[in-house]
C-alpha cells in the first residue's frame, strides 16, 4: 500500500441527501394510523415551501401526488401529520444521511482549497463527506418552483447519491442485506478514500432534473477544490462528458454512467473519448423464488419476495390465465383473490408491459402476478409489488403454467419467499439488458463504452439501510472505486494510462472460459459495442504491462475545443481523424478500401521486455501491424507501431469486430478492441 498522501482521494458523486425525522403515532384505523413527522429544524422560511417538502416526501412514499395530498391531516413548520400505515411509518423513520457506509474519518480541508463545507454528520461522529453549502450555479437553467420540494442543500432527496457513493466508497458494513436478501459485508470500491459531494441533481414534480450548466459547474469548482476522481452516475439532456476535458487537463480522471436505453444500438451517452463511459454487467448472484402448483410441481422463477408477514406465502391461491393481460382482456373476469399469469406484450419496453399487467391485474381485483417476459433484467421492477406477489418467468415456464391452469376446473398456485443464491452455477457477468450500446452516433471512430462493470441488482446503502438497485449509474461508481486505488498505487499515471490499463486488461470471456454475452432480443455473444474492452479486472489493471498514453494538449489537436471557464469541444477538425488519437481502442466507421491507423504505447511493466502482436481481424477486413514485435529496455521505453485495415470486398456492410494483443509470453496480455465497417460511400443511411 502507498503512503496516506496516496490514500486521500476525492470523488465528485452526484448525490442527493436525506433528512432525519421522528414519527409519533395516535389514533389508528383498520388500515392506517395518524402518525405525526417530527422533521426537527425547519429548512424553509416560506410556509408554502414547507408545505411543499412535506408532499414531496408523502409523494416519494405513496408514488402518487394525490394519494400523498390525500394522506396529509396537517402541516406545520417542525413537521406534519398524515394517514400512513405501519410499514410506511417503518419506511420514514431513522431516515439520516449519513449512513454506516460512511462511517470515517474526517475530510481534510486542505485538499479542496481550504474551503468550508457543509457536513453532514451525527454530532457524535466525524464525517466522511464534505460538500458545498452553497452552489448557486448548481441550479442554473432550473425554475426555482420546480425544485422547491427538495432540500436546497447537498442532502440527498431520493437516495441516488447515496446509493451511487456508498459503491463507490463505501466503508465496510458486515451484515449488509436487503430484507435478509443479498447478505454479507457491504463495502464500497476503495472503502479509505475520502468523498467530496456536488449536488447537481434535484428532485421536481416531474422527477430528477438538471441541467449541462449545473454539472458543468459543479466540475468546475470540483476541479478547483483538488479532487482527483470525478464519479458522475447521470445523464443529461445535452452530453455534458464534452465539457470535462479541463478537468482532464489537471490530472482529474473522469468516470461516466453510459446511460439505461439499451440493447437499442446507437444508444450510449457520455460519449467524449477522454472520459470513461462504463456498461452495465450482472454479477454471480440471483433471486430464485419457488412457484408451486396445485398438482404440486414446481418452477422457479426470479422476484424480490421478501415480505414475510404478507400472509399469501406459501398459501395456494386460485391461477387465473389472463393472456397479455390488457384491459379488455381482463374485463368481466373474476379474478379477486387470484394470481394472474401474464405475457409481455411489448418485447422493446418489458417494464412498460410489466406496469400495465400489474396496473390491470390489481384494478381488476387480483392478489398476484406471474409475469412472462423475455430475457432481461427488470428484476427490480418487483419492488412495486407492495402487498401482492409478483414473479418472473421466461415463456417456456409460462406455458406449462398455462397448459396446467387449462387443464383443471380449479388451478391453484402458490408462491415462496425469495432466497438469494451466490457462485458457482449463476452465468456471469453478462451485459445488462438496459445497458446503453455503442456505436457512439457524434463520433463513431472513438469505440463506446469503454468498459463493463456490475449494475445488476446491487447492494447499497440507501437513507439508513441498504437497497438492490440495477443501471450504469451502480456501474459506474465500481469503476471510479477500482480508479481510485489505481491512482493511490500508481499516482504518476496519467488518466489516459489508468483508462488504457482498465481497457485492455477487461475480460471479454467468463470465468468458464465462454464468451460474455449480452443480453439482447435474442441474447448474443458480447462485441465491444456492448462492453468496449470487456469486465473490468482490477488485478489484471493494476500491472498492464503497457499502456497508451495521452498528452491532454493532444486532444485539441483532434477536436474544436472553446477555452474559458469551460472546455466545452463541439466538432472534430478536419485534418485529423478522431481514429488516429492514441486511445486503447480502434473504431473505423468508413473503410471504403484502405486505411492505416497509428498508435503509440509505453512499457509500465518490467524494463526489458518483448511483446509479439496477435491479430483477430474482423470479418471481412484484412488488419496488419507493423512493426509486429516490440522490444523494450531501459532506453526504448516507448514504441509507435501502424495497424493496416484493408477491406476483403466492395459492399456497403454493418460495423464487425475483432482484437489486437500485444503479449510478451508470460502475464501481460494487453488486448485493444477493434471495430470497423467497410463501406462504399461516407453518411449513407443504414436503414434495413
Amino acid at each position: 500500500m502507498a503512503s496516506q498522501t496516496h490514500n486521500w482521494f476525492l470523488f465528485l458523486l452526484c448525490m442527493i441527501t436525506l433528512q432525519c425525522y421522528q414519527i409519533f403515532s395516535t389514533v389508528a384505523t383498520p388500515d392506517a394510523k395518524l402518525y405525526i413527522v417530527y422533521m426537527g429544524e425547519r429548512k424553509h422560511d416560506n410556509p408554502e415551501d414547507v408545505t411543499a417538502s412535506h408532499h414531496g416526501l408523502l409523494t416519494s412514499l405513496f408514488g402518487r401526488k394525490e394519494d400523498a395530498l390525500a394522506s396529509l391531516v396537517y402541516s406545520y413548520k417542525h413537521g406534519f401529520a398524515a394517514m400512513i400505515t405501519e410499514e410506511q411509518a417503518e419506511e420514514l423513520a431513522g431516515i439520516w444521511p449519513e449512513s454506516k457506509s460512511f462511517t470515517m474519518t474526517a475530510t481534510d480541508r486542505s485538499r479542496h482549497g481550504g474551503k468550508a463545507c457543509a457536513r453532514s454528520a451525527r454530532p457524535s461522529d466525524l464525517p466522511t463527506a464534505a460538500a458545498r453549502s452553497s452552489a448557486p450555479d448548481y441550479t442554473a437553467g432550473i425554475d426555482a418552483d420546480d425544485v422547491k420540494e427538495d432540500f436546497l442543500s447537498p442532502r440527498d432527496f431520493f437516495g441516488h447519491g447515496t446509493y451511487t457513493a456508498s459503491i463507490a466508497v463505501g466503508s465496510v458494513v458486515p451484515g449488509a442485506s436487503f430484507h435478509g436478501l443479498a447478505t454479507g459485508a457491504a463495502r464500497g470500491g476503495a472503502p479509505r478514500t475520502r468523498l467530496a459531494v456536488y449536488k447537481v441533481i434535484w428532485s421536481s414534480s416531474e422527477g430528477p432534473v438538471a441541467t449541462s450548466a449545473g454539472v458543468l459547474a459543479a466540475i468546475d469548482d470540483a476541479i478547483h477544490d483538488g479532487v482527483d476522481v470525478l464519479s458522475l452516475s447521470l445523464v443529461v439532456p445535452h452530453d455534458d462528458s464534452f465539457g470535462a476535458l479541463h478537468a482532464v487537463a489537471k490530472g482529474v480522471t473522469v468516470v461516466y454512467a453510459g446511460g439505461n436505453s439499451g440493447p437499442t444500438p446507437q444508444s450510449i451517452v457520455n460519449t467524449a473519448p477522454w472520459v470513461i463511459t462504463v456498461a452495465a454487467s450482472t454479477i454471480d448472484r440471483s433471486f430464485p423464488t419457488v412457484i408451486r402448483l396445485g398438482n404440486n410441481r414446481t418452477f422457479i422463477g426470479q422476484s424480490i419476495f421478501y415480505n414475510r408477514t404478507y400472509q399469501s406465502r406459501n398459501k395456494f391461491r386460485p391461477l387465473h390465465d389472463g393472456g397479455s393481460c390488457t384491459q379488455e382482456s381482463l374485463n368481466g373476469t373474476d379474478i379477486s383473490r387470484s394470481i394472474v399469469l401474464c405475457n409481455s406484450n411489448n418485447s422493446i419496453s418489458p417494464v412498460f408491459s410489466f406496469i400495465e399487467a400489474l396496473s390491470n391485474v390489481l384494478n381488476a381485483g387480483g392478489k398476484g402476478l406471474i409475469f412472462a417476459q423475455f430475457t432481461t433484467n427488470i428484476l427490480d421492477i418487483t419492488y412495486q409489488c407492495t402487498g401482492v406477489i409478483c414473479v418472473l418467468v421466461d415463456f417456456d415456464v409460462a406455458n406449462r403454467i398455462s397448459n396446467y391452469a387449462a387443464a383443471k376446473s380449479s388451478p391453484e398456485v402458490a408462491v415462496e419467499l425469495t432466497h438469494s443464491v451466490v457462485g458457482e452455477g449463476v452465468l456471469s457477468p453478462k451485459v445488462a439488458w438496459f445497458s446503453s450500446r455503442g456505436p457512439a452516433v457524434p463520433f463513431p471512430g472513438v469505440l463506446k463504452p469503454d468498459v463493463a462493470a456490475p449494475g445488476v441488482s446491487i447492494l447499497g446503502a440507501e437513507r439508513d439501510s441498504y437497497v438492490l438497485g440495477s443501471g450504469t449509474s451502480a456501474a459506474c461508481p465500481h469503476v471510479s472505486g477500482v480508479v481510485a486505488l489505481l491512482k493511490s498505487l500508481h499516482p504518476d499515471w496519467s488518466h489516459a494510462a489508468i483508462k488504457s490499463a482498465l481497457v485492455t486488461t477487461a475480460s471479454n470471456i467468463n470465468a468458464y472460459g465462454m464468451p460474455i454475452q449480452a443480453e439482447s432480443t435474442p441474447r448474443k455473444i458480447a462485441d465491444p459495442f456492448d462492453l468496449g474492452g470487456g469486465q473490468i479486472d482490477p488485478n489484471r489493471a493494476s500491472d498492464p504491462g503497457l499502456v497508451y498514453d495521452i498528452d491532454p494538449r493532444e486532444y485539441f489537436e483532434f477536436f474544436n475545443c472553446t477555452a474559458g471557464r469551460f472546455s466545452v469541444c463541439a466538432q472534430a477538425r478536419d485534418q485529423q481523424p478522431v481514429y488516429n488519437l492514441n486511445l486503447p481502442a480502434i473504431s473505423v466507421p468508413d473503410l471504403m478500401t484502405r486505411k492505416t491507423v497509428w498508435r503509440r504505447v509505453t512499457n509500465v511493466g518490467e524494463v526489458d521486455a518483448v511483446y509479439k502482436a496477435l491479430v483477430e481481424s474482423p470479418p471481412g477486413v484484412r488488419v496488419d501491424v507493423q512493426p509486429p514485435v516490440l522490444v523494450f529496455n531501459a532506453t526504448a521505453k516507448v514504441h509507435d507501431f501502424k495497424v493496416s485495415f484493408k477491406a476483403a470486398h466492395k459492399l456497403q456492410g454493418d460495423y464487425v469486430f475483432g482484437s489486437l494483443t500485444w503479449s510478451d509470453g508470460g502475464d501481460h496480455v494487453v488486448r485493444m478492441p477493434i471495430a470497423a465497417r467497410v463501406v462504399i460511400q461516407d453518411f449513407y443511411a443504414d436503414v434495413e
